[in-house]
């Protein structure tokens, strides 16, 4: 049996009976035991007693549940970095997936960021004859590489909003309560990470974790693109698309004035800049086309509310539809301001924040 929230609904179950309050009537006692196994009991006379039925949700059918996730390498930093106030890398409280792909990929993106900057510098604004040019044009584009730097490093560090691992505990799931008017609830259980699975979560193979409200996970990015972090994944894939824009107008600019000007044909007979410059487009364009569809991809998913996961599994759009302007709200804060673009600002929720933590019941 498929499930809304991705996988498999396995045999494995379990019920936690948690009683009716009543007027003058004792509340009977909580028991947690397998189905059928009679675990939950009544006695004469005893308030009615609603259910919570615990499924356990795998990935597949027939699947063994994957091993729990690897606990986050810690290394310590040496005096040098304790003058900075630096104990251990990665720092107390950050969020950092240890995948060797998506490392690689982050530091090559870094790395790209980089290069783009050297070649603006030493190449496009070095050998500008106009002033003015070099100050707006360096501000614009210096400030343009900041933001995207700053953007990969937030959607990357941050919790893109991991279920807590194990939660899935009696006392927890006695908590949650019966459904309206005392009906059963059917709360659902992860499989691999005994977590209690959240509505519209996915479970990520990488991160080991199930996610809240999961789009897809990013290589580029290490990390997934969740619930608490797609603000973030928004604005890089729209500052390295601004980015890339802009450094090919750099580029043109920077050809078409050196041909009338003797200052810059030195530097255009040299075959080292020339190279730079023809990688420096390759690179703006392959990147800054990339970069723009999974902005497009990501905005219409908002606007959709169904996440590429979603959409990709099919999966049938059974929660309550909100406006447009609510959805972008719920992804960058309320009310609309220029936070929205600020990866300095997290999301801020002044009225009804979104509800975070609801639950698939019955």
């Amino acid at each position: 049996m498929a499930l809304p929230g991705g996988g498999q609904l396995t045999e494995r179950s379990s019920m936690v009976a948690v009683s009716l309050e009543d007027n003058g009537a004792d509340q009977s006692a909580v028991s947690m035991g397998a189905s059928g196994s009679g675990g939950i009991s009544q006695y004469p006379g005893a308030p009615k007693v609603a259910k919570i039925v615990v499924k356990t949700v795998s990935g597949r059918r027939g699947q063994d549940p994957v091993k729990p996730p690897k606990k986050l390498a810690v290394f310590r930093c040496n005096w040098l970095c304790g003058l900075f106030g630096v104990r251990q890398f990665p720092p107390r409280g950050c969020w950092l997936v240890m995948d060797v792909c998506g490392v690689f990929c982050a530091i090559f993106t870094w790395l790209l960021l980089v290069f783009a900057e050297y070649v603006a510098c030493t190449v496009i604004l070095a050998n500008s004859e106009s002033a003015v040019f070099n100050w707006i044009a360096g501000a614009i584009f210096h400030s343009l590489i900041g933001l995207s730097f700053w953007s990969h490093c937030k959607a990357m560090f941050s919790d893109p909003g991991a279920v807590p691992l194990g939660n899935a505990t009696e006392e927890n799931i006695r908590s949650l309560g019966c459904g309206s008017e005392g009906a059963d609830r059917i709360v659902y259980k992860c499989g691999k990470c005994s977590s209690i699975k959240p509505d519209r979560s996915h479970h990520c193979s990488v991160c080991r974790r199930c996610i809240r409200k999961m789009d897809h996970h990013c290589p580029w990015v290490n990390n997934c693109v969740g619930e608490c972090n797609q603000k973030y994944f928004v604005l890089f894939t729209l500052y390295i698309c601004a980015v890339s824009c802009f450094a090919i107008f750099m580029t043109v600019h920077h050809f078409v004035k050196c041909s009338d000007w003797d200052i810059c044909r030195p530097t255009l007979t040299q075959p080292l800049p020339i190279v730079l410059l023809v990688l420096l487009i390759f690179e703006s364009i392959i990147f800054g086309l990339f970069t723009a569809i999974m902005f497009g991809d990501q905005i219409h998913s908002i606007l959709k509310d169904q996440t590429g996961i979603e959409t990709l599994k099919r999966e049938r759009h059974s929660w309550k539809r909100q406006s447009r302007m609510s959805l972008l709200e719920g992804v960058f804060g309320q009310p609309i301001s220029w936070r929205w673009l600020s990866p300095f600002s997290p999301p801020s929720f002044t009225k009804s924040a979104p509800q975070r933590l609801c639950l698939y019941s019955v």
